[in-house]
């Protein structure tokens, strides 16, 4: 199924029932009095994060999602039925807004996370409810109010402990298939992925993460190049960025330095907040270069990016080095968690 990770909908609320107007009326009680019940509430409607969604695309064809109205009050002071809720279900990473204002109104992240997006109508009152000590035969009800009705715009955010990336063609769908169950198309020829992969690294029983692999980023890619722009947003909750060099590029024009500064450059113009997050160069394709010229070579790469953070030399294709790598992330991760608890 293709990716989707936008779509807008519309939710409306069902409106409250109206109250009604009537009179107890019983053999040898003739004054019986008022007993026009109060209607029912309008239901809501709720989204709700679940495992087995991972795309927007049913929302394409199902855009309007519509809650129960309530019943209408009835005599001898029954109260009508309430509208069924609305729980439309989304894919975990959802995030919610108003399409017309902007307001954010939520994030879906946890399984069995809901969200209120459009409130049910309030039920009107009966008749019964404006007796007084000078109005013993009221002839007035109250009508239900309407219930909310909105359009939202939904995004949908990966929700990966780890993203690769890097220039298309860099290995990165060739990383993830090498470590993980995902199988996303690699080929000898360049090419570049189209939508974003997700694949679980366990690196044993008891300890696995999760690692995201987005289209390659172009030059422009801030301004709206290519697919990068779509999918940039998708490492914004990625506790650690993986940069995927290629050292030996497809094309000898390639120079794997200036295409690491182009990558280096959007994402500080995407946001300073992805610019801020922990990132390791990764170099790639080392299978490549002779043995006796690939640590002379990673060295320049280094010297010339001028790098002080971790770097690790890898081949995704023949595994060298991806052992040493998932371990190494796997304990960086279990360091920010126990950080993260500490401080809570």
């Amino acid at each position: 199924m293709k990716f989707v990770d936008e779509a807008e909908i519309r939710v409306e609320a069902g409106d409250g029932g109206n109250g009604t107007i009537g009179f107890r009326r019983e053999k040898y009680i003739p004054l019986g009095g008022p007993d026009g019940g109060d209607g029912g509430d309008g239901g809501s409607v709720f989204l709700v994060a679940v495992e087995n969604v991972n795309t927007l695309a049913d929302f394409r064809y199902h855009a309007v999602h519509r809650a129960e109205r309530g019943q209408n009050g009835m005599s001898r002071n029954c109260t009508g039925r309430k509208g069924e809720d609305c729980y439309v279900p989304v894919p975990l990473g959802t995030r919610v807004s108003d399409a017309e204002t902007g307001e954010v109104m939520g994030d879906l992240t946890e399984v069995g996370e809901t969200l209120l997006v459009a409130k049910g109508g309030f039920h009107g009152l009966g008749n019964t409810r404006f007796k007084s000590s000078i109005n013993r035969a009221p002839q007035k009800a109250s009508k239900g109010t309407p219930g909310e009705h909105r359009t939202l715009h939904l995004e949908m955010t990966l929700i990966a402990d780890v993203g690769l990336l890097g220039m298309p063609n860099a290995g990165k769908s060739s990383l993830i298939r090498a470590v993980s169950s995902a199988r996303p198309k690699v080929a000898d020829y360049p090419f570049t992925t189209l939508h974003p992969n997700l694949g679980v690294v366990r690196v044993d029983e008891m300890r696995s993460f999760v690692i995201a692999d987005i289209p390659g980023v172009i030059e422009g890619a801030a301004e709206g190049a290519g697919l990068g722009l779509q999918f940039l947003k998708h490492l914004s909750r990625t506790g650690l960025l993986l940069h995927v060099l290629d050292v030996a590029p497809y094309e000898s024009s390639d120079d794997p330095v200036s295409a690491a500064q182009k990558i280096i450059h959007e994402v500080e113009q995407w946001s300073d907040e992805l610019a801020d997050k922990p990132r390791w160069l990764v170099l790639n394709k080392i299978d490549i270069l002779p043995a006796d010229e690939a640590d002379a070579h990673c060295d320049a790469i280094v010297d010339a990016l001028d790098w002080n953070g971790p770097v690790f030399k890898i081949s995704a294709t023949s595994g060298e080095g991806t052992r040493e790598l998932m371990f190494a992330i796997m304990d960086f991760l279990e360091q920010e968690r126990r950080k993260d608890s500490e401080e809570e």
